[in-house]
């Protein structure tokens, strides 16, 4: 199974969580490519078909990134909004990512007492995660 990770960190060589996960999916070798969007895109253009083709090429993918304001960081939503494009990934005939497995690898950066009702998010990570469960069901990825 080809598995493509996705890190979606502005900071990398700063990080601790994200930069430990990365150099972990990469020690692993084989079938799995580890791929530093903010060293890729740090303008933020975006090459579509270069991205759609790694997806292409991967059983498995995986976004990983700290979680920004309770949500993911902008090189994320933007690479959304640029590559899960209508006619592609979704609408009647956009079933280039059907079937595949779609991870999410977030690090919330606060102790799990801050993601209770009580705590300070007063939302658990779970919930917080919906809007990828819904862009996970709209593109038909598991």
């Amino acid at each position: 199974m080809k598995t493509l990770v996705l890190v979606f960190h502005p900071n990398i060589s700063e990080s601790r969580v994200n930069k430990a996960l990365g150099a972990a999916a990469e020690s692993l070798g084989g079938n799995i490519t580890v791929r530093y969007m903010y060293d890729l895109y740090p303008d933020f253009n975006i090459d579509v078909a270069t991205e759609q083709a790694a997806l292409l090429g991967a059983d498995r993918i995986v976004l990983q990134y700290p979680m920004y304001w309770l949500s993911c960081p902008p090189l994320l939503k933007k690479w959304l909004d640029d590559v899960l494009t209508f006619g592609w990934a979704y609408g009647s005939t956009g079933t280039a990512l059907h079937g595949k497995e779609l991870g999410i690898a977030v690090s919330p950066g606060a102790p799990a007492s801050s993601y209770e009702r009580t705590g300070a998010a007063r939302y658990t990570v779970h919930e917080l995660m919906r809007p990828l469960q819904a862009t996970s069901a709209l593109i038909g990825t598991r």
